[in-house]
C-alpha cells in the first residue's frame, strides 16, 4: 500500500469556494460547478466549502459587487448602489480563518476572478476610466496572509497542466508534512522524510534541495525552529514548477541507479525514451512508468521509497499531460 493511500482512508481536507462545488450561493442565484473539482478530485480530497459573501450576512441573490480604490487594500462595493462591504467582509474573514486554523486544511481552490475570492488578477477600479487587473480577492487575500504555506489555486488555471499537477502535488506533500508533524521522532525521522523526498524537491529547484540538505545535517532532535524552516524552504521550493529540463535531469540521475543492472538494450531503450520526453515527443509518465518497471524488476529498495516515482495517484493522470 503506497502512503497516499493510507492518506485517502481519511481523505485529505481542501477547502474550496462553495460554487464550485454546484452550490446555488452566486450573486446572480447560481453556480460555477466544476466537474474535475468534484468528480475527479473529489476522489481523494474531502472538500470544505466557503462563500464568503454569503457567509458574511449578504442574500442570495445580492447586487453585484466589484472591487475600488488601491491594489493593495481595495474596498468591496456594490455596483449600482455604491455601499461598502468591506468592513463587513474583512471582520467576517478574520473569525472564519479563526475557524479554518484548526481545520486541518492541506490546501484550498479559490474561484477565479472573485472580488472576495479571486486569488490574482481580480479587477480593481480605480476610477471611472482606469481600471487595474492585478488585485485579489478580500478573503482569498487574507487566506494567502494568515497561512502563506498552504498549497492554494483558483479553478480556472487548474485546466493548465503543469499548474495543475503542481498545485495536487503540494497538497500531498503538505498532508505528509501533517502527518510527520503529529508524530514524535525529532531528527531522524526527518531525515527519512527529506531522503523520500529528495528527487520531488530536485526536480522543482536543486538550489533549495542543497539548502534543505544542509538544514537537516545540522537539525536537533526538539528542534522546532529548524523543523519551520526545512518546511518553509521544502514549501517555497515546490512552487517552483518542475520544467522537462529539471525533470530530464532527475530522470538521469535515477537512471544512474542501474547502471550495473541494465542489459545493453534496456539502457539503451530508456535513454530513448528520455530523450523523447525531453524532445516534448511523450508526457513525463512514459519514463517514470518505465524507471517503476526497474525499480521493481531490480529491486532498489531506496528507489522504491522516492515520492518522485509515486507522488500522487495514478488515477489523475497529472504526469500523463506534463
Amino acid at each position: 500500500m503506497k502512503d497516499y493511500d493510507r492518506i485517502m482512508d481519511g481523505k485529505i481536507i481542501v477547502g474550496v469556494s462553495a460554487c464550485l462545488l454546484g452550490e446555488k450561493v452566486r450573486y446572480d442565484g447560481g453556480h460555477k460547478h466544476d466537474r474535475f473539482i468534484t468528480d475527479t478530485l473529489g476522489k481523494f480530497f474531502s472538500y470544505m466549502p466557503v462563500c464568503p459573501e454569503v457567509e458574511c450576512g449578504l442574500p442570495v441573490p445580492r447586487e453585484a459587487m466589484h472591487l475600488e480604490g488601491e491594489v493593495d487594500d481595495p474596498r468591496l462595493v456594490t455596483l449600482h448602489t455604491g455601499i461598502d462591504h468591506t468592513a463587513r467582509m474583512k471582520d467576517w474573514s478574520r473569525s472564519k480563518l479563526d475557524e479554518l486554523e484548526g481545520a486541518g486544511l492541506c490546501g484550498f481552490l479559490f474561484k477565479s476572478k472573485s472580488p472576495s475570492s479571486g486569488m490574482r488578477g481580480v479587477k480593481v477600479y480605480r476610477d471611472a476610466s482606469r481600471t487595474v487587473y492585478s488585485g485579489t480577492g478580500l478573503f482569498a487575500a487574507a487566506f494567502m496572509q494568515r497561512f502563506p504555506l498552504i498549497p492554494v489555486e483558483d479553478e480556472g488555471r487548474l485546466h493548465d497542466p503543469g499548474l495543475r499537477e503542481n498545485f495536487i502535488e503540494r497538497v500531498f506533500v503538505y498532508r505528509r508534512w501533517q502527518e510527520f508533524a503529529g508524530h514524535p521522532g525529532g531528527a531522524a525521522r526527518l531525515v527519512q522524510f527529506h531522503t523520500r523526498h529528495k528527487y520531488l524537491i530536485m526536480a522543482h529547484s536543486p538550489k533549495h534541495l542543497a539548502q534543505l540538505g544542509k538544514i537537516v545535517a545540522n537539525v536537533r532532535d526538539n528542534d522546532a525552529g529548524t523543523m519551520e524552516t526545512y518546511f518553509t524552504t521544502l514549501m517555497d521550493a515546490l512552487r517552483l514548477i518542475a520544467t522537462v529540463s529539471k525533470n530530464t535531469n532527475v530522470l538521469l540521475h535515477i537512471m544512474g541507479y542501474f547502471k550495473r543492472d541494465l542489459e545493453h538494450v534496456e539502457k539503451e531503450e530508456l535513454l530513448e525514451v528520455i530523450e523523447r520526453y525531453r524532445r516534448g515527443l511523450i508526457p513525463l509518465i512514459v519514463p517514470v512508468t518505465l524507471l517503476n518497471h526497474y525499480v521493481l524488476k531490480y529491486d532498489q529498495p531506496y528507489l522504491k521509497n522516492q515520492y518522485y516515482l509515486n507522488p500522487h495517484p495514478v488515477e489523475l493522470m497529472l504526469r500523463n499531460h506534463v
